[in-house]
């Protein structure tokens, strides 16, 4: 790439991001951190608990993000001066490692731009995802199994911890659902864009006469409850029910009645937990759940009371993906309308691009329904 083309591409990524710091509001940012590192650091901050996971884990969160964008900056800044003392040397080897690290710093800065996106109010929260088979018999079970493992996969690739709480498996093959939370900043707001039913059309490999399939998996996200949330859950709203754990086929995976199923009377809310080896363990992230599902409940009860205002309601929820492999090969997001033609790195977490354009459509629907 000629140096003039790259010092375009400097100026464009040093518009896109003084636009990103506009929105973060670095100053204020800074401002907001020394308050909290002020409050961190009073003698009495652990004699309420609550109060001091939550004034710790908002400084981290404020400190990885004015870090991310100083470093961004920082990094533009040198590729500049690399770029114009290659020029006065005439040096090509630096300019080709210019020209790679701007590439680096436009997917970063990129990528940065679709996070100032997600302003949601639960959207910097962790995530508690529910993969459930649909219509198409063990072919559904089978992808259900397939999307988890796509979840997994993402999770591995961006090194976010995740933790499965439940999974119920079906008798021949795959699951009949599954339940999981995504512990890292953001991932409420970064997969809610996942969300709805996700379609594959496949030649079946449970079928002896190898006809094409289709199946269907929904997927559920929900913002997972923090301890200020204060959701008040009565102890005579709920029933507890224990049973054994269990693994693929059935095979119970220990003898103890451990795994526990609670079911919230008022709504008919109904979760499980075998991932714990005890029934308190497991009560307990049952309730953490279920807290969830209230949180998100009472959410959708205030969205609907707006909608109702609104001429024209939303289609959010319904069919948003789907997995061709036969008799062609391809992934396509039906509201954006992005595709790609390599199915297997998708099931593999390749999943990015898809959840990128994703938020970016959200907020034009969000822009464009407040018009």
């Amino acid at each position: 790439m000629a140096l003039d083309e790259l010092s375009e591409r400097i100026a464009q990524l040093d518009q896109s991001l003084t636009s990103i710091e506009a929105v973060i509001d670095v100053p204020g940012k800074q401002k907001q951190i020394a308050n909290l590192e002020e409050e961190a650091a009073a003698p009495d901050l652990w004699s309420d608990q609550e109060h001091a996971q939550a004034v710790t884990s908002r400084l981290s969160r404020l400190q990885s993000d004015v870090e991310r964008v100083q470093g961004l900056r920082s990094r533009l800044s040198d590729v500049a001066v690399l770029l114009e003392l290659a020029a006065e040397e005439d040096d090509p080897d630096s300019v080709k490692e210019a020209s790679k690290e701007l590439d680096g710093l436009g997917e970063e800065i990129d990528a940065l731009e679709v996070r100032t996106l997600l302003s949601g109010e639960y959207d910097e929260r962790d995530a508690l995802v529910t993969i459930r088979s649909e219509a198409g018999g063990v072919d559904a079970a089978d992808f259900a199994a397939m999307l988890l493992r796509m979840y997994e996969r993402w999770c591995e690739r961006h090194g976010y911890n995740y933790e499965v709480y439940d999974i119920s498996y079906a008798e021949e093959a795959g699951i009949k659902s599954a339940t999981f939370t995504v512990k890292s900043p953001y991932a409420y707001g970064t997969l809610s864009v996942e969300q709805g039913t996700h379609r594959l059309v496949r030649i079946s490999p449970f079928d002896n006469q190898g006809r094409r399939q289709t199946s269907f998996a929904g997927v559920e996200v929900l913002p997972v409850v923090e301890e200020t949330d204060h959701i008040d859950i009565p102890e005579q709203d709920i029933r507890t029910d224990v049973f054994h754990a269990s693994g693929p086929g059935g095979q119970g995976v220990n003898t103890t009645d451990s795994a526990v199923r609670v079911t919230h009377l008022p709504t008919g809310i109904v979760v499980s937990c075998q991932n714990e080896r005890s029934q308190i363990q497991n009560k307990a992230a049952c309730l953490r759940v279920l807290q969830a599902k209230l949180l998100e409940r009472a959410r959708q009860e205030r969205a609907a009371e707006m909608n109702a205002l609104k001429s024209d309601g939303n289609s959010w929820g319904s069919q948003m993906r789907s997995y061709v492999l036969h008799p062609y090969q391809m992934v396509k997001d039906l509201r954006t309308g992005y595709e790609s033609g390599n199915p297997d790195a998708v099931f593999d977490g390749d999943i990015d691009a898809f959840v990128d354009r994703g938020i970016r459509w959200r907020r034009q629907e969000e822009q464009a329904a407040a018009v």
